[in-house]
């Protein structure tokens, strides 16, 4: 095992993670320039291709729930590994792939383990690095995050052109096949000691109910929400979901534990996230089809177009840690999100004679707030949480991201759909374009008007994030601000209220340090090290702002 010490494991954790994640990113968005060729060469409707987004969407929706006990269960390292073999081989397969059917079965694959990719790879990154030092890692942690997603359409586009729809499915298989060797060889195992019980109510009522709320909300404005199909999976999946959360919050074992919303510090970064991810997925689903569909560039062009907004992210990443210990969380956030409404409403202005310049700098700035706030988030979120709730904290956040982004899409869509079917835009446009040869300005900028209302819009996201933003308390986030002086609490991390299951302790008692074993009901809670903690059942944190590392000691 010396090869494995032969690393840094910071740098370990960096490079898999990383890798991991910049693959499962861009698969997300280079699959769909590639739809048009897809279907003209397995000689299927375009219509039917909506299934590869869907089955991918609704099988990752099973596995998220589920990956936080299955890393504490089995061992982060051996499900983040497996997740990521089993991500690469079926890139390969649906390379392969001769049908539809075919297809369809290897994308749904590939959403499996895609579920279970993020929220493990995240708890195994927070737990290698301390709080204080998570805002030096947001400019790393922000490559995959930004970078894959803009550089999926351009990079799509070329190797559907070059060589065939096959290639993005090819080009996962690299990256994966290096992080997979490159994990296999040093990347160290986190498993938690005591074994904790599947949570089987739980898991019939959250995977279903997440998947069938994912269904409704990614397909109500193609199916139209009138439709049965539709409300009714959103109606079913609301309810399981509710129904889960009463479970859950009185389960034991819980495999999700919803209780780690009590800590105020990740309940409010939460959701802010779930806003930001709602806003931000939201304007770039509109911009583009906008930039498309009114103005009439080609998908190429809309993808350079709109890739300034990862290079102002990367470029906000950086700065990250030196303005988050000089401003702190709120002020930070509320700045950054001030910006970043200002920008949303200036792209609402857009016209097709609009510079191509000022537009890709107005992308870029929107890129840069937005990314400080997202910045913020990931240094601050997980500052109070131990690293025994770490797997569960990190799958119940990717939930949330994953619902706001959804129903930011959503929401933005139906809009669009609404106001289309209102104004009867698109039809004046082509009556236009039948009469004069070509679209004008004029009818273009009236063809754009449904998609400039969804972007004004989409500042409400930004809005109730902002609300959010105002509840933020830096002291919360202290521990993500300074380095801790060695053998001295962290400053402004007030004693949890309850350290699971020890006797009632006075008040007059005091805090100190005891050693183990036995710990008598007249002695208080023992700081001590994470992450090992020898109790089969760790404590969980009971107040706003819980300890991350503060347990019960027992032989």
């Amino acid at each position: 095992m010396n090869r494995k010490l032969s690393l840094n494991t910071r740098v370990v954790v960096c490079i898999v993670y990383i890798s991991a994640m910049f693959m499962a990113a861009m698969d997300a968005t280079i699959v769909n320039v590639a739809l048009v060729t897809i279907s003209e060469e397995l000689q299927v409707p375009a219509a039917a291709l909506g299934t590869l987004n869907v089955g991918y969407l609704v099988s990752l929706a099973l596995c998220l729930p589920v990956s936080g006990w299955l890393g504490d269960r089995f061992g982060s390292r051996k499900i983040f590994l497996l997740a990521l073999a089993v991500f690469t081989a079926a890139s390969a397969m649906c390379g392969f792939a001769g049908s539809l059917t075919e297809l369809n079965v290897y994308r749904m694959v590939q959403g499996a383990a895609g579920g279970l990719l993020t929220p493990v790879g995240l708890a195994i990154l927070y737990r290698t690095f301390p709080p204080h030092e998570r805002p030096r890692i947001a400019r790393i942690v922000v490559l995959p995050i930004a970078l894959a997603p803009a550089m999926g359409p351009v990079l799509g586009g070329f190797l559907v052109d070059t060589f065939s729809w096959r290639s993005v499915f090819y080009v996962n298989l690299p990256i994966g096949i290096l992080a997979l060797l490159f994990g296999l060889l040093f990347l160290e195992n986190y498993k938690e000691a005591g074994k904790r019980r599947f949570d089987l109510p739980g898991f019939l009522t959250c995977t279903p109910g997440f998947a069938l709320l994912m269904y409704g909300l990614t397909q109500g404005p193609l199916k139209g929400w009138g439709s049965p199909e539709i409300w009714g999976s959103v109606i079913a999946g609301a309810a399981l979901l509710v129904y889960f959360v009463v479970l859950e919050r009185r389960s034991e074992q819980p495999m999700l534990d919803v209780r780690l919303f009590s800590n105020r510090l990740y309940r409010t970064m939460g959701l802010n996230s779930f806003c930001i991810a709602a806003g931000l997925l939201g304007m770039l689903y509109v911009f583009p089809l906008m930039y498309q569909d009114a103005f009439h560039a080609s998908a190429l062009e809309a993808g350079l177009t709109t890739f300034p907004e990862a290079l102002g992210l990367m470029v906000s990443s950086q700065l990250v840690p030196r303005i988050f210990t000089r401003l702190g969380p709120r002020r930070m956030m509320t700045i950054a999100l001030l910006c970043a409404i200002g920008m949303f409403i200036l792209l609402s202005f857009v016209t097709p004679d609009t510079n191509p310049w000022l537009i890709r700098a107005l992308l870029f700035f929107t890129g840069f707030f937005l990314g400080n706030a997202v910045g913020v988030v990931q240094a601050s979120a997980f500052a109070t949480i131990s690293p025994p709730s770490m797997g569960q904290a990190t799958a119940l956040f990717q939930v949330q991201n994953r619902l706001g982004s959804a129903l930011g899409v959503a929401i933005l869509s139906s809009i669009i759909a609404t106001m289309l079917a209102m104004t009867g835009a698109g039809a004046s446009v082509e009556a236009s374009a039948g009469l004069t040869g070509s679209v004008t300005p004029a009818s273009a900028t009236t063809e754009a008007y449904p998609y400039k209302v969804a972007l004004l819009c989409s500042t409400g996201f930004l809005l109730a994030a902002l609300f959010f933003a105002r509840r933020i308390h830096d002291e919360d986030a202290e521990a993500a601000m300074k380095k801790p002086k060695p053998g001295a609490k962290p400053a402004g991390q007030p004693a949890p209220r309850a350290v699971a299951p020890a006797p009632a302790q006075s008040s007059a008692e005091t805090r100190r340090e005891v050693p183990a074993p036995a710990q008598s009901g007249a002695e208080p809670a023992r700081e001590v090290p994470a992450p090992a903690q020898s109790s089969a059942e760790p404590a969980r944190e009971t107040s706003a702002t819980a300890q991350p590392v503060t347990s019960t000691s027992k032989a």
